[in-house]
């Protein structure tokens, strides 16, 4: 059962990831063509984002009732009937009724799955997950590069929209395997005390480690959303070749997370966000350093090598850091603060592109980094202070 369920996981982690990268990789022809702002793409991603944070903190309450087979199926479906609505979409204002149904259904699917393989397979598999995320996210500039350069935009929506009703079919049949797989990690069964947000945002670290998740998230998506345009309309490279280099971010997270995968064997979840950090850190400087183009390409890998393991191995040390009793109550928020994160940064440096300059790209990047990594040390010390607090006292 497990050998059959992991692909089916899998597989809609990658139908996950491809719409994601989809506006960003063909924004700096859509705008041009809708005749709107080129900053008008964070209103989109707002709109998208909002939908996740509302379906995302609607999760618990779905999987309970409906299970999470029959969620995710739904979620991919919506999904997909999103990304048809952008295919035949030729105004900003289509596009952003669209977006609302396209955030609702990537939400369920994300807090869905997340909770799934958490709760039944070991911790290599998050990484691998996530892996599939990037596969998703690095296939779809690619295939919107190539819509515009033989079709046009809409078509390549159309194209990714086609893959999700076939998942959509997939998802469907697959139900049967939806139960807990034969020889998966054991379930917690104890029941948290606890639950509310303002309980649990008075534990020691959790405000210290939402911030780092709104952080990451920040970064990720600021980094995918504008790579295509800050290589445009900043560097001068052509719209088609800028689709196909804002591929190398996600190539990037595709490649670290299946590295990540063996990488935990050896370290543990903090040196691994640590690892990370210092990764996106180099990409930035090289990506302001004036030599050229090639640096570029190797900057924008660098960034998705260093995101790959830290959502991941947030996710992961939740329990160490916050005990197990607390930790699905904690995941939860802290998957709606990186859609928050999502949400709202990403048209903060659009606003700033348009009205300063797209250069401050790889400075904005960093500016969100250097907070994202003083929030998880000072996180990490705390949840290490209240543990060696408890065994002194036991």
């Amino acid at each position: 059962m497990v050998s059959l369920l992991l692909p089916v996981i899998y597989l809609a982690f990658i139908s996950l990831g491809l719409p994601d990268s989809l506006l960003g990789s063909a924004w700096p022809v859509m705008y041009q063509e809708l005749g709107t702002s080129v900053s008008a793409a964070g209103i989109i991603s707002m709109i998208i984002s909002a939908g996740t944070i509302v379906s995302s903190l609607n999760s618990d309450r779905l999987n309970t009732r409906f299970g999470t087979g029959k969620v995710t199926a739904v979620s991919v479906l919506t999904t997909a009937v999103a990304l048809f609505g952008f295919s035949i979409s030729h105004s900003f204002w289509a596009l952003c009724l669209w977006g609302i149904p396209y955030g609702l259904g990537a939400g369920s699917v994300d807090a869905a799955l997340n909770n799934y393989v958490a709760l039944h397979y070991k911790a290599r598999h998050m990484s691998w997950l996530h892996c599939m995320w990037g596969v998703g996210c690095s296939t779809g500039p690619v295939v919107m590069s190539w819509a515009i350069s033989h079709l046009n935009w809409n078509k390549g929506y159309l194209i990714i929209s086609i893959f999700q009703i076939v998942l959509t079919l997939v998802l469907f049949l697959s139900l049967p395997l939806w139960q807990k797989p034969a020889g998966a990690a054991e379930e917690d069964t104890s029941v948290p005390a606890e639950r509310s947000f303002s309980s649990l945002i008075r534990v020691p670290g959790v405000k210290e480690v939402l911030i780092c998740f709104f952080c990451y998230c920040a970064v990720e998506s600021t980094a995918g959303m504008w790579a295509a345009s800050y290589c445009t309309l900043f560097r001068g490279i052509d719209a088609q070749r800028a689709a196909s280099w804002a591929s190398l971010f996600y190539i990037g997270i595709t490649i670290g997370r299946f590295i990540c995968g063996f990488v935990t064997m050896k370290l543990n979840d903090q040196n691994m966000i640590r690892l990370g950090q210092f990764f996106i850190a180099v990409g930035a400087v090289l990506m302001l350093l004036p030599f050229g183009d090639s640096l570029l390409f190797i900057g924008l890998i660098l960034i998705g090598l260093g995101c790959a393991p830290i959502y991941p191995s947030i996710i992961h040390e939740t329990p160490a850091n916050f005990g197990a009793d607390l930790s699905q109550g904690i995941i939860g928020i802290q998957m709606a603060f990186a859609y928050v994160g999502t949400c709202l940064m990403p048209p903060v440096f659009g606003v700033l592109g348009q009205h300063i300059s797209f250069g401050l790209y790889p400075v904005f990047l960093m500016a969100i980094l250097i907070l994202m990594v003083v929030m998880a040390e000072r996180m990490h010390r705390v949840t290490a202070e209240k543990r060696n607090s408890y065994k002194a006292n036991y």
